[in-house]
């Protein structure tokens, strides 16, 4: 390190070439040499290091007595070195001690635009009334640097307060460059609901707003879901002198197909068509996806070729849109075609197709479109593809297939992940065959892979079935100690197993620790207990989980009517289950056949005991 009377020579050198030359830039090594070094490696840390071994321990008090007197645009030139807060505020103090000595804006400016960088925020605060207090006059620039570290730090209800003060404290009048930042910063901090009333503020101030202040507030009506209020946002541009531009076309675009209303979607691109705005392909796919979800997929493949007559291409993403579609409507083959057609293919491409083969049932000619298009065609199948496969070919009941796929995986060097793993195991707990289901919890065990939910519920789901229902709490008491929270579809499962073995005060007592755990009851809950309850003859216990039922806010279905209307058919109470009956019409429950046949073996039954 320099001694403190070369350090002083150095900084008086460095002040005395900015009083011959105030454009010069500061030297911010000590030698000649060492600036060379730093240029030819091309890296600022010397400069910043030096500076700040430079002037870090040094005392300022000897340096007022040695210094001759600083200007503004010298300590600006010393604020903007690579110094840090505490550094640069003794300067900014010190400075601002001398005599006849009053600090400019560029010195606030280059200050606070530290602080704020810095997150020293309240700092920043005092420095703004010490600005006022001196008489300085407060640029707009200021302000919208401040609003923008405020974003930064992920503080944008402070960025709003700095817009209001700008005019309430400081007396600097915003123009619509202060409210866009604004607005971006609300944007930016996931606060859309109060962008619109910033924007209605600035209108009630009278002044006026760009296209990129319509922009966001479009933005921010649709993030929100109030999409009829930003196309009435639309209509008022030309109002306030905006042309809508293609990007706010975009946004209401977007909108307006996730919200399936693709009509008014495909009305705003012919009007963007009109205003001479260029749609891109992303607005193409929101359109050609509204249209999809609708299964209007004919008029989606037209909507393609417009696309391509306004010479815009198609992606990967259109392709995979109108293909899942496709395979989702069963329309696998033309699926096929379209692929064939696609300029780039990808990988997520030939999965959705595999998917929709397997979904489809056609596990043979998914396994085709792997190993002689995919491969051939140089595109390595990855985690997912194996997993659809493995997915199909479980749910065909060929298990063993299955599996093989898995070690197929690890010869090629792909690691099976928990869903390889989980798709499994459900495979085989579903079949029955809990011994290998059990093997691949400890085959995942070895390769470091935790069960999830899903796996095991097909566990407890398979052994409640069997009515091992002691061995399902066992795997239901290791989920608590993996961390891995019980939903409705384990406690159905428990409740099944407890009623299929008639433990009813178990099973309400796994009905009433849901509530405990905070797991809701559903209709398939209290259908499993309405139904043993019955199946037992207690039409009344059965009775008075309808009651809780309907005071969840649970409605009755159609097995619920079916059990109860049979329940009381049986105890010869048909009038009653008549009642039910019409009940269940009034309801909107739509009666099926067997609703029908237990009615009518009921009035059956009577009429025949009436006539003996």
């Amino acid at each position: 390190m320099l001694k403190r009377s070369k350090l002083l020579i150095h900084i008086r050198e460095e002040l005395g070439s900015l009083n011959r030359n105030p454009t010069l830039a500061f030297c911010t090594c000590v030698t000649d040499d060492k600036c060379d070094n730093a240029k030819a490696r091309g890296d600022g840390s010397e400069s910043e290091n030096e500076w700040e071994r430079l002037l870090k321990p040094f005392d300022f008090k000897q340096l007022q007595r040695s210094l001759n007197k600083i200007t503004p645009h010298q300590l600006n030139k010393l604020l903007a070195l690579p110094l840090d807060v505490p550094t640069s505020m003794e300067l900014f103090q010190w400075a601002g001690s001398q005599t006849s000595y009053c600090h400019s804006f560029d010195v606030y400016f280059t200050l606070i635009d530290k602080l704020g960088a810095a997150k020293e925020f309240k700092i920043i605060d005092r420095l703004l009334l010490q600005m006022k207090d001196e008489g300085a006059v407060f640029k707009e620039s200021l302000f919208i640097m401040i609003m923008r570290h405020y974003g930064r730090a992920g503080l944008p209800g402070q960025a709003t307060r700095i817009l209001l003060d700008m005019w309430n404290t400081f007396s600097c009048e915003p123009t619509f460059k202060s409210y866009n930042q604004a607005l971006d910063v609300l944007l930016a901090g996931n606060c859309p609901k109060v962008a619109p009333n910033v924007f209605y503020e600035m209108l009630g101030k009278g002044i006026s707003p760009s296209v990129f202040t319509f922009a966001r507030v479009i933005q921010a009506l649709c993030i929100v879901n109030e999409v009829d209020s930003a196309c009435s946002l639309l209509r008022d541009m030309t109002k306030h002198g905006c042309v809508p531009n293609s990007v706010i076309y975009q946004i209401l675009i977007h909108a307006l197909s996730k919200s399936n209303r693709v009509n008014d979607a495909l009305k705003l691109l012919e009007e963007m068509f009109l205003m001479g705005c260029i749609p891109d392909a992303n607005t193409f796919n929101d359109i050609i996806h509204g249209l999809c979800r609708a299964d209007r997929i004919h008029e989606a493949a037209k909507l393609v070729d417009r696309m391509l007559l306004r010479g815009c291409t198609p992606n990967a993403i259109t392709y995979g849109i109108l293909m899942h579609a496709l395979c989702r409507t069963g329309r696998v083959d033309e699926a096929k075609v379209l692929l064939n057609k696609a300029p780039e293919q990808n990988n997520v491409l030939f999965n959705t197709l595999i998917n929709g083969y397997v979904t489809n049932g056609r596990v043979d000619e998914a396994k085709t479109i792997l190993n002689e298009n995919m491969l051939i065609k140089g595109y390595q199948p990855d985690v997912y593809t194996y997993n659809i496969l493995i997915r199909g070919l479980c749910k065909k009941g060929i298990l063993s297939s299955a599996h093989e796929v898995v070690n197929e995986m690890s010869s090629k060097g792909i690691q099976p992940n928990a869903i390889t793993y989980t798709t499994l195991i459900d495979g085989f707990s579903k079949a029955g065959r809990l011994q290998e289901a059990y093997d691949l919890v400890t085959e995942m065990s070895a390769k470091s892979l935790s069960l999830n939910i899903m796996g095991y519920n097909s566990l407890i789901s398979a052994l409640s079935k069997q009515g091992m229902i002691q061995q399902a709490l066992e795997i239901f008491g290791d989920m608590s100690s993996n961390r891995c929270k019980p939903d409705i579809f384990t406690f159905n499962a428990l409740i099944l197993g407890f009623c299929k073995i008639d433990k009813m005060d178990e099973a309400l007592g796994i009905y009433r620790d849901m509530f405990q755990e905070g797991v809701i009851a559903n209709t398939v809950t209290y259908n499993t207990l309405i139904r043993a309850f019955l199946r037992k003859g207690k039409t009344q216990e059965a009775l008075k989980l309808v009651n809780e039922m309907l005071f969840r806010g649970c409605p009755l279905d159609v097995i619920t009517y079916n059990g109860l209307i049979k329940a009381l058919c049986n105890d010869g109470a048909v009038e009653r289950a008549l009642g039910l009956f019409e009940e269940m019409m009034r309801k909107g429950s739509k009666p099926n056949h067997v609703t029908c046949n237990i009615l009518i073996n009921g009035f059956c039954r009577i009429e025949a005991l009436q006539r003996e």
